[in-house]
């Protein structure tokens, strides 16, 4: 009985127990529901700005809401800038609403899942030493103080945003229509310069905006549209994006157009090649460290692209990769791209300064036009992005200087080794196949280029030459180079190799042959009677090549007509030509003038003349006779026709040689 009355009476105090516990912790909750915060509105703001170093102060009221999250609401909130900073304030608003975990603040570490702002005033600023107006603590360039923040919702303010880095300074005012319905209802506008280039944005966007939190930006990205404008380059973009601070999750379709893709590298870091005007559009997604660029259609001047891009951010070097093709390319909108002066360069249409134009026509009227491209070629970018890239043109037009009618190549960069490899291209009805290589490592770059040509038409090869277009036949070709320089004139002027073109038997235009052989009786003749062919047996050019000087080693041209033998060279490093051509008739002729003939001048302005002594012996024997008879003067100009067919199969064993002994067949690589 007593055993029964002890455990009652224990059970009773253990009941009173649970009820006074119960009891205090509905105080406390009551107290916690109903405890008056703004009273520690003072304490709070004392010790966030001794933890900050800066003055933190709420001016009204403040108000807390516990829990695992706790939710803070402050009416009215100053929160100071360093004193380094351009603007007073990092935040400055009417009502601040925010959401903070507990358990990280005992690491130190501020999670901020949301903040809502009403009316705010934003001081962002980031200097080149890592230092920025949002590191809450007071070494304001540890990473580590700044704050994980989730979402943001803001109702109308401004921010003005510095960066040294990014040489920018804009700023951006926001307006949030409450009550909509919109999918995006907070509207923006900003205005400002980013990289020194004046900078324009408006768009709109959901009233939450995704800042951090992957798991949320996969599960809830947040639509965005804008139209920007960063100098002339120009940006619409419509879709939505996960993570604002790391641009994670993006998937959007834009429209980029500007005066040349180069000036990206300048805008966002992206090492792209100069070209004309463009417009391009793309589906344009970002995942963690890779941008992609898919289903890409647009245009770079007259030409068309499309395909598909990736850049891998996140590697020690951004890499490029992909695939591009075009339909149809004109080659005004790729000769910049290795210094070549296209047709609207030369009508002064282009973006070259007019004081640069002036010099040029200036050289031009002083007679020392150059005709090999000494533009410089800026290879400063080479290290700073690897390739791999393909591309494909179906159709080249308009490529007057060399007649390419079609182009593959594999880009490949690397530590600013770029290598052209393999290069295909469809030229004069024949193929082009080689490599080049250029390596910017060495200052000035070195470069390699190994071209062989096959089945090259004679008439396609000089389209412009119109006596040239009634020939037929297909040559061979190939060169192989290596020099150093930073524009193709200066790479070919230090160049040594070789080069070599082989022919077999075609047509050929005759009344260059008679003008060749300065034959009067026959130049008379075609102009009556017009230009017929002659049948060509062969023909063999072989130069050596050292340090841009090209000397012969093999020069013939073997007609049904005639047959030439050649020697001499060029130089790469002036333009100039000293060539000297011995025609020798297989036929009988009257007003002949039979004598070598020097090939001088530059290759813009060569010159043709006779060899004086032989041509002046046989003028002055021409003048004795007329003195006689004046008739008799035309038996000096006789031709009885002692050339011979020269041996075609061994000049072009010949010249083989010299094409593939004449420097190494397979010299070492540019690294």
């Amino acid at each position: 009985m007593n055993k029964a009355l002890q455990t009652f009476r224990g059970a009773r105090r253990s009941t009173k127990v649970l009820i006074i516990i119960g009891a205090v912790l509905v105080l406390l909750a009551l107290l916690l529901v109903f405890f008056p915060w703004d009273l520690l509105r003072g304490p709070v703001n004392r010790y966030v700005s001794e933890q900050t170093g800066r003055k933190f102060e709420i001016t009204r009221r403040l108000d807390v809401k516990l829990g695992r999250t706790t939710r803070v609401f402050a009416d009215g909130i100053e929160f100071a800038n360093p004193s380094w900073a351009a603007d007073p304030y990092l935040l400055k608003a009417d009502s601040a609403e925010l959401h903070i975990r507990l358990w990280p603040l005992l690491k130190k570490q501020v999670e901020l899942p949301f903040i809502g702002l009403r009316g705010p005033q934003l001081g962002l600023q980031m200097e080149a030493d890592g230092r920025r107006t949002w590191a809450l603590g007071k070494t304001s360039s540890d990473e580590g103080s700044v704050p994980s923040i989730g979402r943001i919702q803001v109702d109308r303010g401004s921010l003005h945003f510095l960066s040294t880095p990014q040489q920018a300074d804009i700023r951006a005012e926001f307006s949030l229509k409450e009550g909509s319905g919109e999918a995006m209802p907070l509207a923006y506008q900003a205005k400002g310069s980013w990289k020194k280039q004046p900078f324009t944005a408006v768009g709109r966007t959901g009233s939450v905006l995704q800042i951090g939190s992957k798991t949320e930006a996969q599960q809830n990205p947040f639509p965005l549209e804008i139209r920007a404008a960063a100098g002339p380059t120009r940006l619409d973009a419509a879709g939505t994006v996960g993570n604002l601070a790391q641009l994670d999750g993006v998937d959007v379709r834009v429209d980029l157009r500007g005066n040349t893709l180069s000036e990206l590298h300048t805008l966002i870091g992206v090492v792209l090649p100069g070209t004309p005007p463009y417009a391009l559009k793309a589906q344009l997604r970002k995942q963690g460290e890779v941008w992609s660029v898919k289903q890409m259609q647009g245009q770079l001047g007259d030409s068309d692209l499309s395909g598909e891009l990736a850049y891998h951010s996140g590697e020690r070097v951004p890499r490029l990769s992909g695939k591009l093709e075009s339909r149809r390319v004109d080659f005004d909108d790729l000769g910049p791209l290795i210094g070549l002066q296209t047709d609207k360069q030369k009508a002064g249409v282009d973006a070259t300064p007019p004081e640069v134009l002036a010099a040029n026509r200036k050289m031009k009227r002083a007679g020392d036009q150059k005709l090999l491209p000494g533009k410089k070629l800026d290879f400063s970018k080479f290290k700073e992005m690897d390739a791999d890239v393909w591309y494909t043109a179906a159709t080249v037009r308009d490529m007057k200087a060399l007649p390419i009618t079609q182009l593959k190549v594999h880009v490949q960069l690397s530590s600013g080794a770029l290598k052209l490899d393999p290069l295909e291209m469809g030229m004069a009805g024949g193929r082009a196949t080689g490599r080049i290589h250029v390596n910017s490592a060495s200052t000035p770059a070195t470069a390699l280029v190994q071209l062989d040509g096959r089945s090259l038409q004679i008439n396609r090869l000089f389209p412009t030459v119109q006596r040239l277009q009634a020939s037929f036949g297909s040559l061979n070709a190939r060169v192989d180079l290596q020099g150093r320089g930073d524009s193709i004139a200066t790479l070919l002027a230090s160049s040594s190799g070789s080069m070599g073109l082989l022919t077999g038997r075609g047509t050929f235009s005759n009344i260059l042959l008679e003008f060749l052989g300065l034959d009067g009786g026959e130049v008379i003749r075609l102009f009556v009677r017009g230009d017929h062919p002659v049948q060509l047996r062969c023909a063999a050019a072989a130069f050596e090549v050292k340090q841009g000087a090209l000397q012969a080693k093999t020069l013939l041209l073997d007609t049904s007509d005639t047959v030439v033998h050649g020697t001499g060279g060029a130089s790469f490093a002036d333009e100039s030509i000293d060539l000297v051509l011995r025609p020798e008739p297989k036929d009988m002729s009257i007003l002949t003038l039979r004598s070598p003939l020097h090939i001088g001048g530059t290759f813009a302005q060569p010159k043709v003349r006779p060899e004086g002594g032989s041509l002046l012996t046989r003028g002055a024997l021409a003048l004795g006779l007329a003195a006689i008879n004046p008739l008799l003067a035309l038996a000096a100009t006789i031709e009885t026709g002692p050339g011979q067919d020269a041996d075609c199969a061994q000049s072009l064993k010949e010249a083989t040689a010299v094409a593939k002994t004449g420097s190494p067949t397979k010299p070492s690589p540019a690294r």
